[in-house]
């Protein structure tokens, strides 16, 4: 596989560079602040050590990572992650000293020398902030989904990777299925012809959103350093249960809603198959329970994608909607009206199964539709024009036919730790899920831009040519003390 080049601002170049990707290109060797010696573990930082930091901090651990840092801003998760490290490393002879900090800025001025790599499980407004910095220190970085709360801040990680040749992998671990990786096998060999059409719905929120800040505060808990835990974002006062822990996503200010959420995993597959790039438009055509500071209770949205690489014009429409809020989607039309049997693109999949899942992906082709019913596209099955039914990838003989193109996992974090340590690149590096999570982020824009005020995007430019005021929503406004 020859050494891939990264471009900024040229569809047909971020083409090429997908199509690479698709098959888990080379991106040039990793570099390390220091040398390691044969037997060496790699420093790692984990900042964020609660909720899914918990099992990302616990399997760099697992994989051989000295942990030398642990960072939270809740004192009651950071030592009980720091005791189980602890126990942990008693059991497996392994040393253990890691420093523990409530601020991640004080943690890389103490220690920055001395950790190679970070990995970040916060929520998402703190997503960008940190890992840029850990990138403009040289520092290999391990980032969930999605990997940014705003456009600027995805663009930057890209090009920070690129520039300090670092290893990167964001958390989307649906991207290590052997089941995902032969799906894109299986439409870019054509099975399904020519792709016009993709739809993605997920059952998300199922979280509060689509209602009103509540007035007044409460006490603080003394394990919580809420000033660190609003980071860049604007102040307000400490609500109980609405913010911190988990409330957190449907809050403009916090995160990134139902698209942030589950779009790094549910669109990654078809991101990578179609070779989708920047869409040329973004709209917002139905939304319910529209607040000021949240994310609406369910929408839809949708991307239209020019002729690419030899394919035709796509459009891609995101329906997101919790099914206990199934009295306001169909008041408002979204979500299921579109899937529904009537619309002619779901029938099969509601005659064999007996309903829709309530996740999904469906690529429909000149030839036939590709659908895979779980988050993650692990498995999927295959309908073409003169066929009645879906038959599963592993029995379609035009599926069967297709070659395996793309090397399969050895597991999603390990990959991380490969790339760290010279190996080939990770299949969720910066340059293709930093150029997703941008593409995903475009439908918050949209979403914050208002239904019906369709985005003319001009992608290289992260900007709405039609719409300046939109620019609000590409790069945030930090507050005093977190300013990239």
């Amino acid at each position: 596989m020859p050494k891939q080049t990264f471009y900024y601002g040229n569809r047909r170049h971020f083409l090429k560079s997908t199509s690479l990707l698709a098959g888990a290109a080379a991106i040039g060797a990793p570099s390390f602040l220091r040398a390691l010696g044969a037997n060496e573990r790699i420093n790692i930082a984990c900042i964020g050590v609660g909720g899914k930091g918990d099992s990302d901090s616990s399997s760099a651990f697992g994989l051989g990572g000295n942990i030398v840092a642990l960072c939270d801003i809740d004192s009651n998760t950071l030592n009980s992650k720091h005791k189980s490290f602890q126990t942990r490393a008693t059991k497996d002879n392994r040393t253990y000293d890691a420093k523990l900090f409530r601020d991640w800025r004080k943690m890389f001025d103490q220690l920055g020398k001395s950790i190679d790599a970070v990995t970040i499980s916060t929520p998402d407004h703190m997503h960008g902030m940190a890992a840029i910095t850990a990138m403009r220190m040289g520092k290999h970085v391990y980032c969930q989904k999605p990997l940014t709360q705003t456009v600027f801040e995805a663009r930057e990680m890209r090009r920070l990777a690129n520039e300090k040749k670092l290893a990167t992998q964001m958390g989307n671990q649906g991207s290590a299925g052997a089941g995902l990786r032969r799906a894109v096998e299986v439409i870019q060999a054509g099975v399904i012809g020519a792709p016009l059409e993709l739809h993605v719905w997920s059952n998300r929120p199922i979280w509060p959103q689509g209602l009103a800040r509540p007035q007044g505060k409460d006490p603080v808990p003394e394990n919580v350093d809420w000033d660190l835990w609003l980071g860049p974002a604007p102040f307000r006062p400490f609500k109980k249960g609405v913010y911190h822990n988990f409330a957190w996503r449907g809050w403009y200010d916090f995160g990134t809603g139902a698209l942030g959420d589950m779009a790094c995993h549910t669109v990654n597959m078809p991101f990578r198959a179609l070779k989708l790039g920047y869409p040329s438009a973004i709209e917002l055509e139905v939304a319910s329970r529209i607040y000021p500071e949240t994310f609406p209770l369910t929408s839809r949205i949708r991307f239209d994608f020019p002729e690419r690489e030899g394919l035709p014009p796509c459009k891609f429409w995101w329906y997101d909607g919790n099914p206990r809020f199934k009295d306001d989607m169909f008041k408002s039309g979204n979500f299921v009206s579109p899937l529904r049997p009537s619309a002619n693109l779901t029938h099969e999949i509601v005659a064999q199964r007996g309903e829709l899942p309530a996740s999904g992906c469906l690529v429909i082709g000149d030839k036939g539709k590709l659908f895979a019913g779980d988050d993650y596209g692990a498995r999927f099955q295959v309908i073409l024009k003169d066929e009645k039914e879906y038959t599963n990838s592993e029995k379609h003989e035009a599926c069967i036919a297709v070659p395996q193109t793309i090397p399969r996992s050895p597991g999603h974090d390990q990959e991380w730790f490969e790339m760290m340590k010279g190996g080939p690149a990770a299949y969720s590096n910066f340059d293709i899920a930093a150029y997703l999570t941008e593409i995903i982020l475009l439908g918050c824009i949209a979403l914050r831009s208002g239904v019906g005020h369709k985005l003319e995007w001009d992608g290289p430019n992260m900007r709405a040519t039609n719409a300046p005021e939109a620019a609000q929503f590409v790069r945030r406004q930090n507050r005093s003390g977190w300013k990239l």
